[in-house]
């Protein structure tokens, strides 16, 4: 990913953030009373406003030095959403069988990560291009794989297996891992009035998730 700092959002900040996936939906009333609908974009992409996570002067400098490196709008980096950041349910631990990424067939050896948000009436899979590092584990046909069985490249969220860990064919490759939402600020100002923030007005500082 271009024009990104593989650096985190500083986490005390944003556990306390707001916002979550926004979709963008084309709803067309019909003469009839009837409804068209079009769905625009394939995938959910995710704002946030970290404003609502400071706390403190400190919390405020932080995030200013922080919006200083990222030279504003220009570069990307890290953000833990503060209840979607597991292959699994936020209290549930995370096993190497979470999430299906991939079925051998012999000579593949990179397989995508992935998390799939499902219920009875549909799903939707969602590219995960932001792995914490250390985090990922990985099974096939629902044995945990050794960890010197492949790689993880935490740019690209893909895991490649070595050369003599290749999954055969039909073998189910699984995974379970922790991970980052990559986002970039989507201002290239923020207005700090100390008073204002002394009364309990909090600055906005919008982010916006970046696409892989």
């Amino acid at each position: 990913m271009t024009g990104f700092h593989d650096v985190r959002f500083p986490l005390r900040i944003a556990l306390g953030t707001s916002g979550g996936p926004v979709r963008r939906t084309d709803i067309v009333s019909l003469s009839n009373g009837r409804e068209n609908r079009n769905r625009r974009w394939h995938n959910a992409r995710r704002h946030y406003d970290a404003g609502s996570g400071v706390r403190s002067i400190d919390d405020l400098y932080a995030v200013l030095a922080f919006f200083e490196a990222r030279a504003g709008q220009l570069y990307g980096f890290r953000f833990r959403d503060p209840v979607d950041f597991k292959s699994c349910a936020p209290a549930e631990a995370i096993l190497p069988t979470d999430q299906h990424v991939g079925t051998g067939d012999g000579e593949t050896a990179g397989f995508q990560l992935v998390k799939v948000y499902r219920d009875a009436g549909g799903a939707m899979t969602r590219v995960i291009a932001k792995p914490v590092q250390g985090s990922v584990s990985v099974s096939v046909d629902g044995v945990q794989a050794p960890a010197a069985d492949y790689a993880v490249d935490h740019d690209s969220g893909v895991v490649t297996f070595s050369a003599g860990a290749i999954p055969a064919e039909g073998q189910v490759v699984r995974a379970g891992f922790e991970f980052d939402v990559p986002v970039r600020f989507d201002t290239d100002r923020i207005d700090i009035d100390l008073a204002q923030f002394s009364a309990g007005r909090i600055p906005s500082i919008p982010l916006v998730e970046v696409l892989p």
